[in-house]
Order: structure tokens, then C-alpha cells, then sequence
């Protein structure tokens, strides 16, 4: 856990729900969180690199095959980021096991971690489905808008950097909307999740708190948003490879920075 100074403790009220304490954090944090991350990683490296290699092959063949289809590639490119907090309750497992300084759970463990709150998570899958299949929809629009007649093939003609000038009113477009709605769902999911599997919560009091987490503190989770795509456009760009590591290694962090934020019971 953080040594830093604790600034404030915002204490959300509304009618119908019982919210916990929103921690102020700082700008330096989370640089903290990815410290932290990095170390459980190495603690349990074996199971989170088995996990990290699973998962980057599971992006490599969802991105791929779609490749001759530029607006379903490019939905399932960005929507990766959105599907990543839910695989990423393995590692949240493995990283409450170390914080608690309990043994490290069996290979297949993990992949259990659902049943701590099987309602509340199967909700937010439902809704992220529900997301994606939006995404997909919007993908095909603007591709259908912008780039009809362009004799763009595929993934690769579509990211090359001529066709990247010529398409600018695309790439901005597509930037805009997407961007609007990684925000939105990094808003509600960025404590979400590992609040959900750690806590007995329902899925409205673990999204409102997540929103009201990234509302209370939102220049430093801005950064932290922007932190985690950098991250995980490098992971890409290394045609997954990198993923191996980063996935583990922001799944990881991501607990921490829930165990920052949110006021302990």
C-alpha cells in the first residue's frame, strides 16, 4: 500500500445506496500503482505470465481475423481495451492473495474469481457486451461514412500512414466517438471490477462508485487513463508480444489503485 499523504476522503451520499469513502489521490500515484504492479508481477510471475501470454494470444486472434474487415478490426483493436478489466480479475486474485501475504492460488484459481459476486459480475459482462456490439455498429457507420469508395482493403491499408493523411476527417471522427466512450467506460470500470470481486456490492453501487471515484479525482485518473492506453498501444504495436507483460502488469496495478482509492471497510 501507499505511503503518501492522504489529502482527503470524499463521502458520496445518495438516497438508495450505501457508497464508501472516495480517497483524494495525487499526480504522482500512479506511478505508484505501476511500482506496485510491477512488483506483484515478479512475485508471481510464473502465474501471470502464464495468464499474460493467454490473453495477448486471445487479442492477437480477435484482432487478426478480422483483418480483411477494417471497421470489425478496428471495433475489436479499441474494444480491447474495454474487454481488459474483466480478464484482468485474474490477476486482481493473485494480487489480494500477495497483499494479504496468503499462498498463491493453484493455476486455474484465478479463473474462479468470478464466484466471489456472480450477479453483480455477470451484469457488467452484459453491459460490456452490450457496448462492444454499439462499438461494432458506430465502426461500420463512419467506415460507411468516410471511407466508402476509398479502395482501403484491410487493417494494414487502413493504418498506413498515407491513408491516414488522406482520411483525416475519418481518424477524427473515429478518435471523437471513441474516445467519448473509452472515457465513459473507463469511468465505470476503473474500481468496478476489483471492487466487485473483493466486496459483497451490487453492479449500480460498484459503477456509481467508480464514477464518482474517477469524478472526485479526475485530472489524475485522466492521467491514468492515458497511462494504461500508452501502455497498451505499445503492446499492440509490438504485434501483441509485449502484451505478455503489460497486461499482468496494469492488471496488477489496477488493484492497487482501487485499494488507493476506495476507503477501506
Amino acid at each position: 500500500m501507499s505511503t503518501h499523504t492522504v489529502r482527503a476522503v470524499f463521502h458520496p451520499h445518495t438516497a438508495s445506496m450505501n457508497l464508501p469513502g472516495i480517497r483524494s489521490v495525487t499526480f504522482d500515484q500512479p506511478f505508484h500503482w505501476l511500482r506496485e504492479g510491477a512488483a506483484d508481477l515478479l512475485k508471481a510471475w510464473q502465474l501471470s505470465l502464464f495468464y499474460g501470454v493467454v490473453f495477448a494470444l486471445l487479442g492477437y486472434g480477435l484482432v487478426h481475423a478480422a483483418e480483411d474487415k477494417p471497421h470489425l478490426a478496428m471495433a475489436l483493436t479499441s474494444g480491447f481495451l474495454f474487454i481488459a478489466p474483466v480478464l484482468a480479475l485474474v490477476f486482481y486474485c493473485v494480487s489480494h492473495r500477495l497483499e494479504h501475504h496468503h499462498k498463491l492460488p493453484n493455476l486455474f484459481v484465478p479463473l474462479l474469481s468470478w464466484r466471489a459476486n456472480p450477479g453483480s459480475l455477470g451484469l457488467f459482462t452484459v453491459m460490456l457486451l452490450f457496448v462492444l456490439i454499439s462499438w461494432e455498429r458506430i465502426s461500420a457507420i463512419l467506415v460507411a461514412l468516410f471511407l466508402n469508395g476509398s479502395g482501403i482493403a484491410g487493417l494494414p491499408d487502413l493504418l498506413s500512414f498515407s491513408a491516414v493523411q488522406q482520411h483525416t476527417d475519418f481518424v477524427l471522427a473515429y478518435l471523437a466517438f471513441g474516445g467519448v466512450l473509452a472515457l465513459m467506460m473507463f469511468s465505470l470500470s476503473v474500481v468496478s471490477l476489483p471492487m466487485m470481486m473483493h466486496r459483497k456490492v451490487d453492479f449500480a453501487t460498484a459503477l456509481v462508485t467508480s464514477f464518482m471515484a474517477t469524478r472526485f479525482n479526475f485530472p489524475v485518473m485522466l492521467l491514468w487513463g492515458v497511462l494504461i492506453a500508452v501502455l497498451v498501444a505499445i503492446g499492440m504495436a509490438t504485434n501483441f508480444i509485449a502484451m505478455a507483460v503489460i497486461f499482468p502488469w496494469l492488471g496488477h496495478a489496477s488493484w492497487h489503485a482501487y485499494r488507493e482509492l476506495i476507503e477501506r471497510e
